[in-house]
């Protein structure tokens, strides 16, 4: 078989129209596969951006969380101090009156007119730090309400 000029040139031009064509077939199935990653891409910022101001928005709400009961701690732990020293001054009056009665009768009716007074006072100062607790627990739990109340949401990917 002998190879002629132009049979060499026929195949040489058959040869680049396939390799075109296959160049072309790659460059169109190419561009699905390009525009599918970029897709990818685009919609994983999306995620990554919401989850960041998610995440922002839990760590402030946190934060706010924290200084809110802490001060709310520090007013009941400055009260209870305060209703120990009340009643351990009001104690000591009591003992003071009790060493100076008289007689029998007079100390059991100091007693009872002591007990009677303190009762009152206790279970007014209960009240109180029973209140005052739960305030701080109250606004210690808002931040989380106002979060909750957003209805936070992630992107579909």
């Amino acid at each position: 078989m002998v190879s002629t000029p132009k049979a060499a040139v026929k195949s040489e031009e058959m040869l680049n129209e396939t390799l075109n064509a296959a160049n072309k077939a790659a460059e169109r199935s190419a561009a699905p596969v390009r525009e599918l990653a970029e897709k990818s891409v685009q919609q994983a910022k999306e995620g990554y951006a919401r989850f960041k101001t998610v995440a922002e928005e839990a760590s402030d709400t946190i934060e706010d969380a924290v200084a809110t009961t802490s001060k709310g701690y520090k007013e009941l732990s400055r009260k209870s101090v305060e209703v120990a020293r009340s009643n351990a001054n009001a104690h000591f009056d009591f003992l003071h009156a009790l060493v100076g009665a008289k007689t029998l009768s007079q100390a059991i009716e100091l007693q009872t007119s002591y007990a009677r007074q303190q009762f009152d006072v206790v279970s007014g100062q209960i009240k109180e730090l029973s209140a005052l607790a739960q305030k701080t627990a109250t606004d210690g739990a808002r931040p989380f309400q106002s979060l909750a109340g957003k209805g936070l949401s992630f992107p579909k990917i």
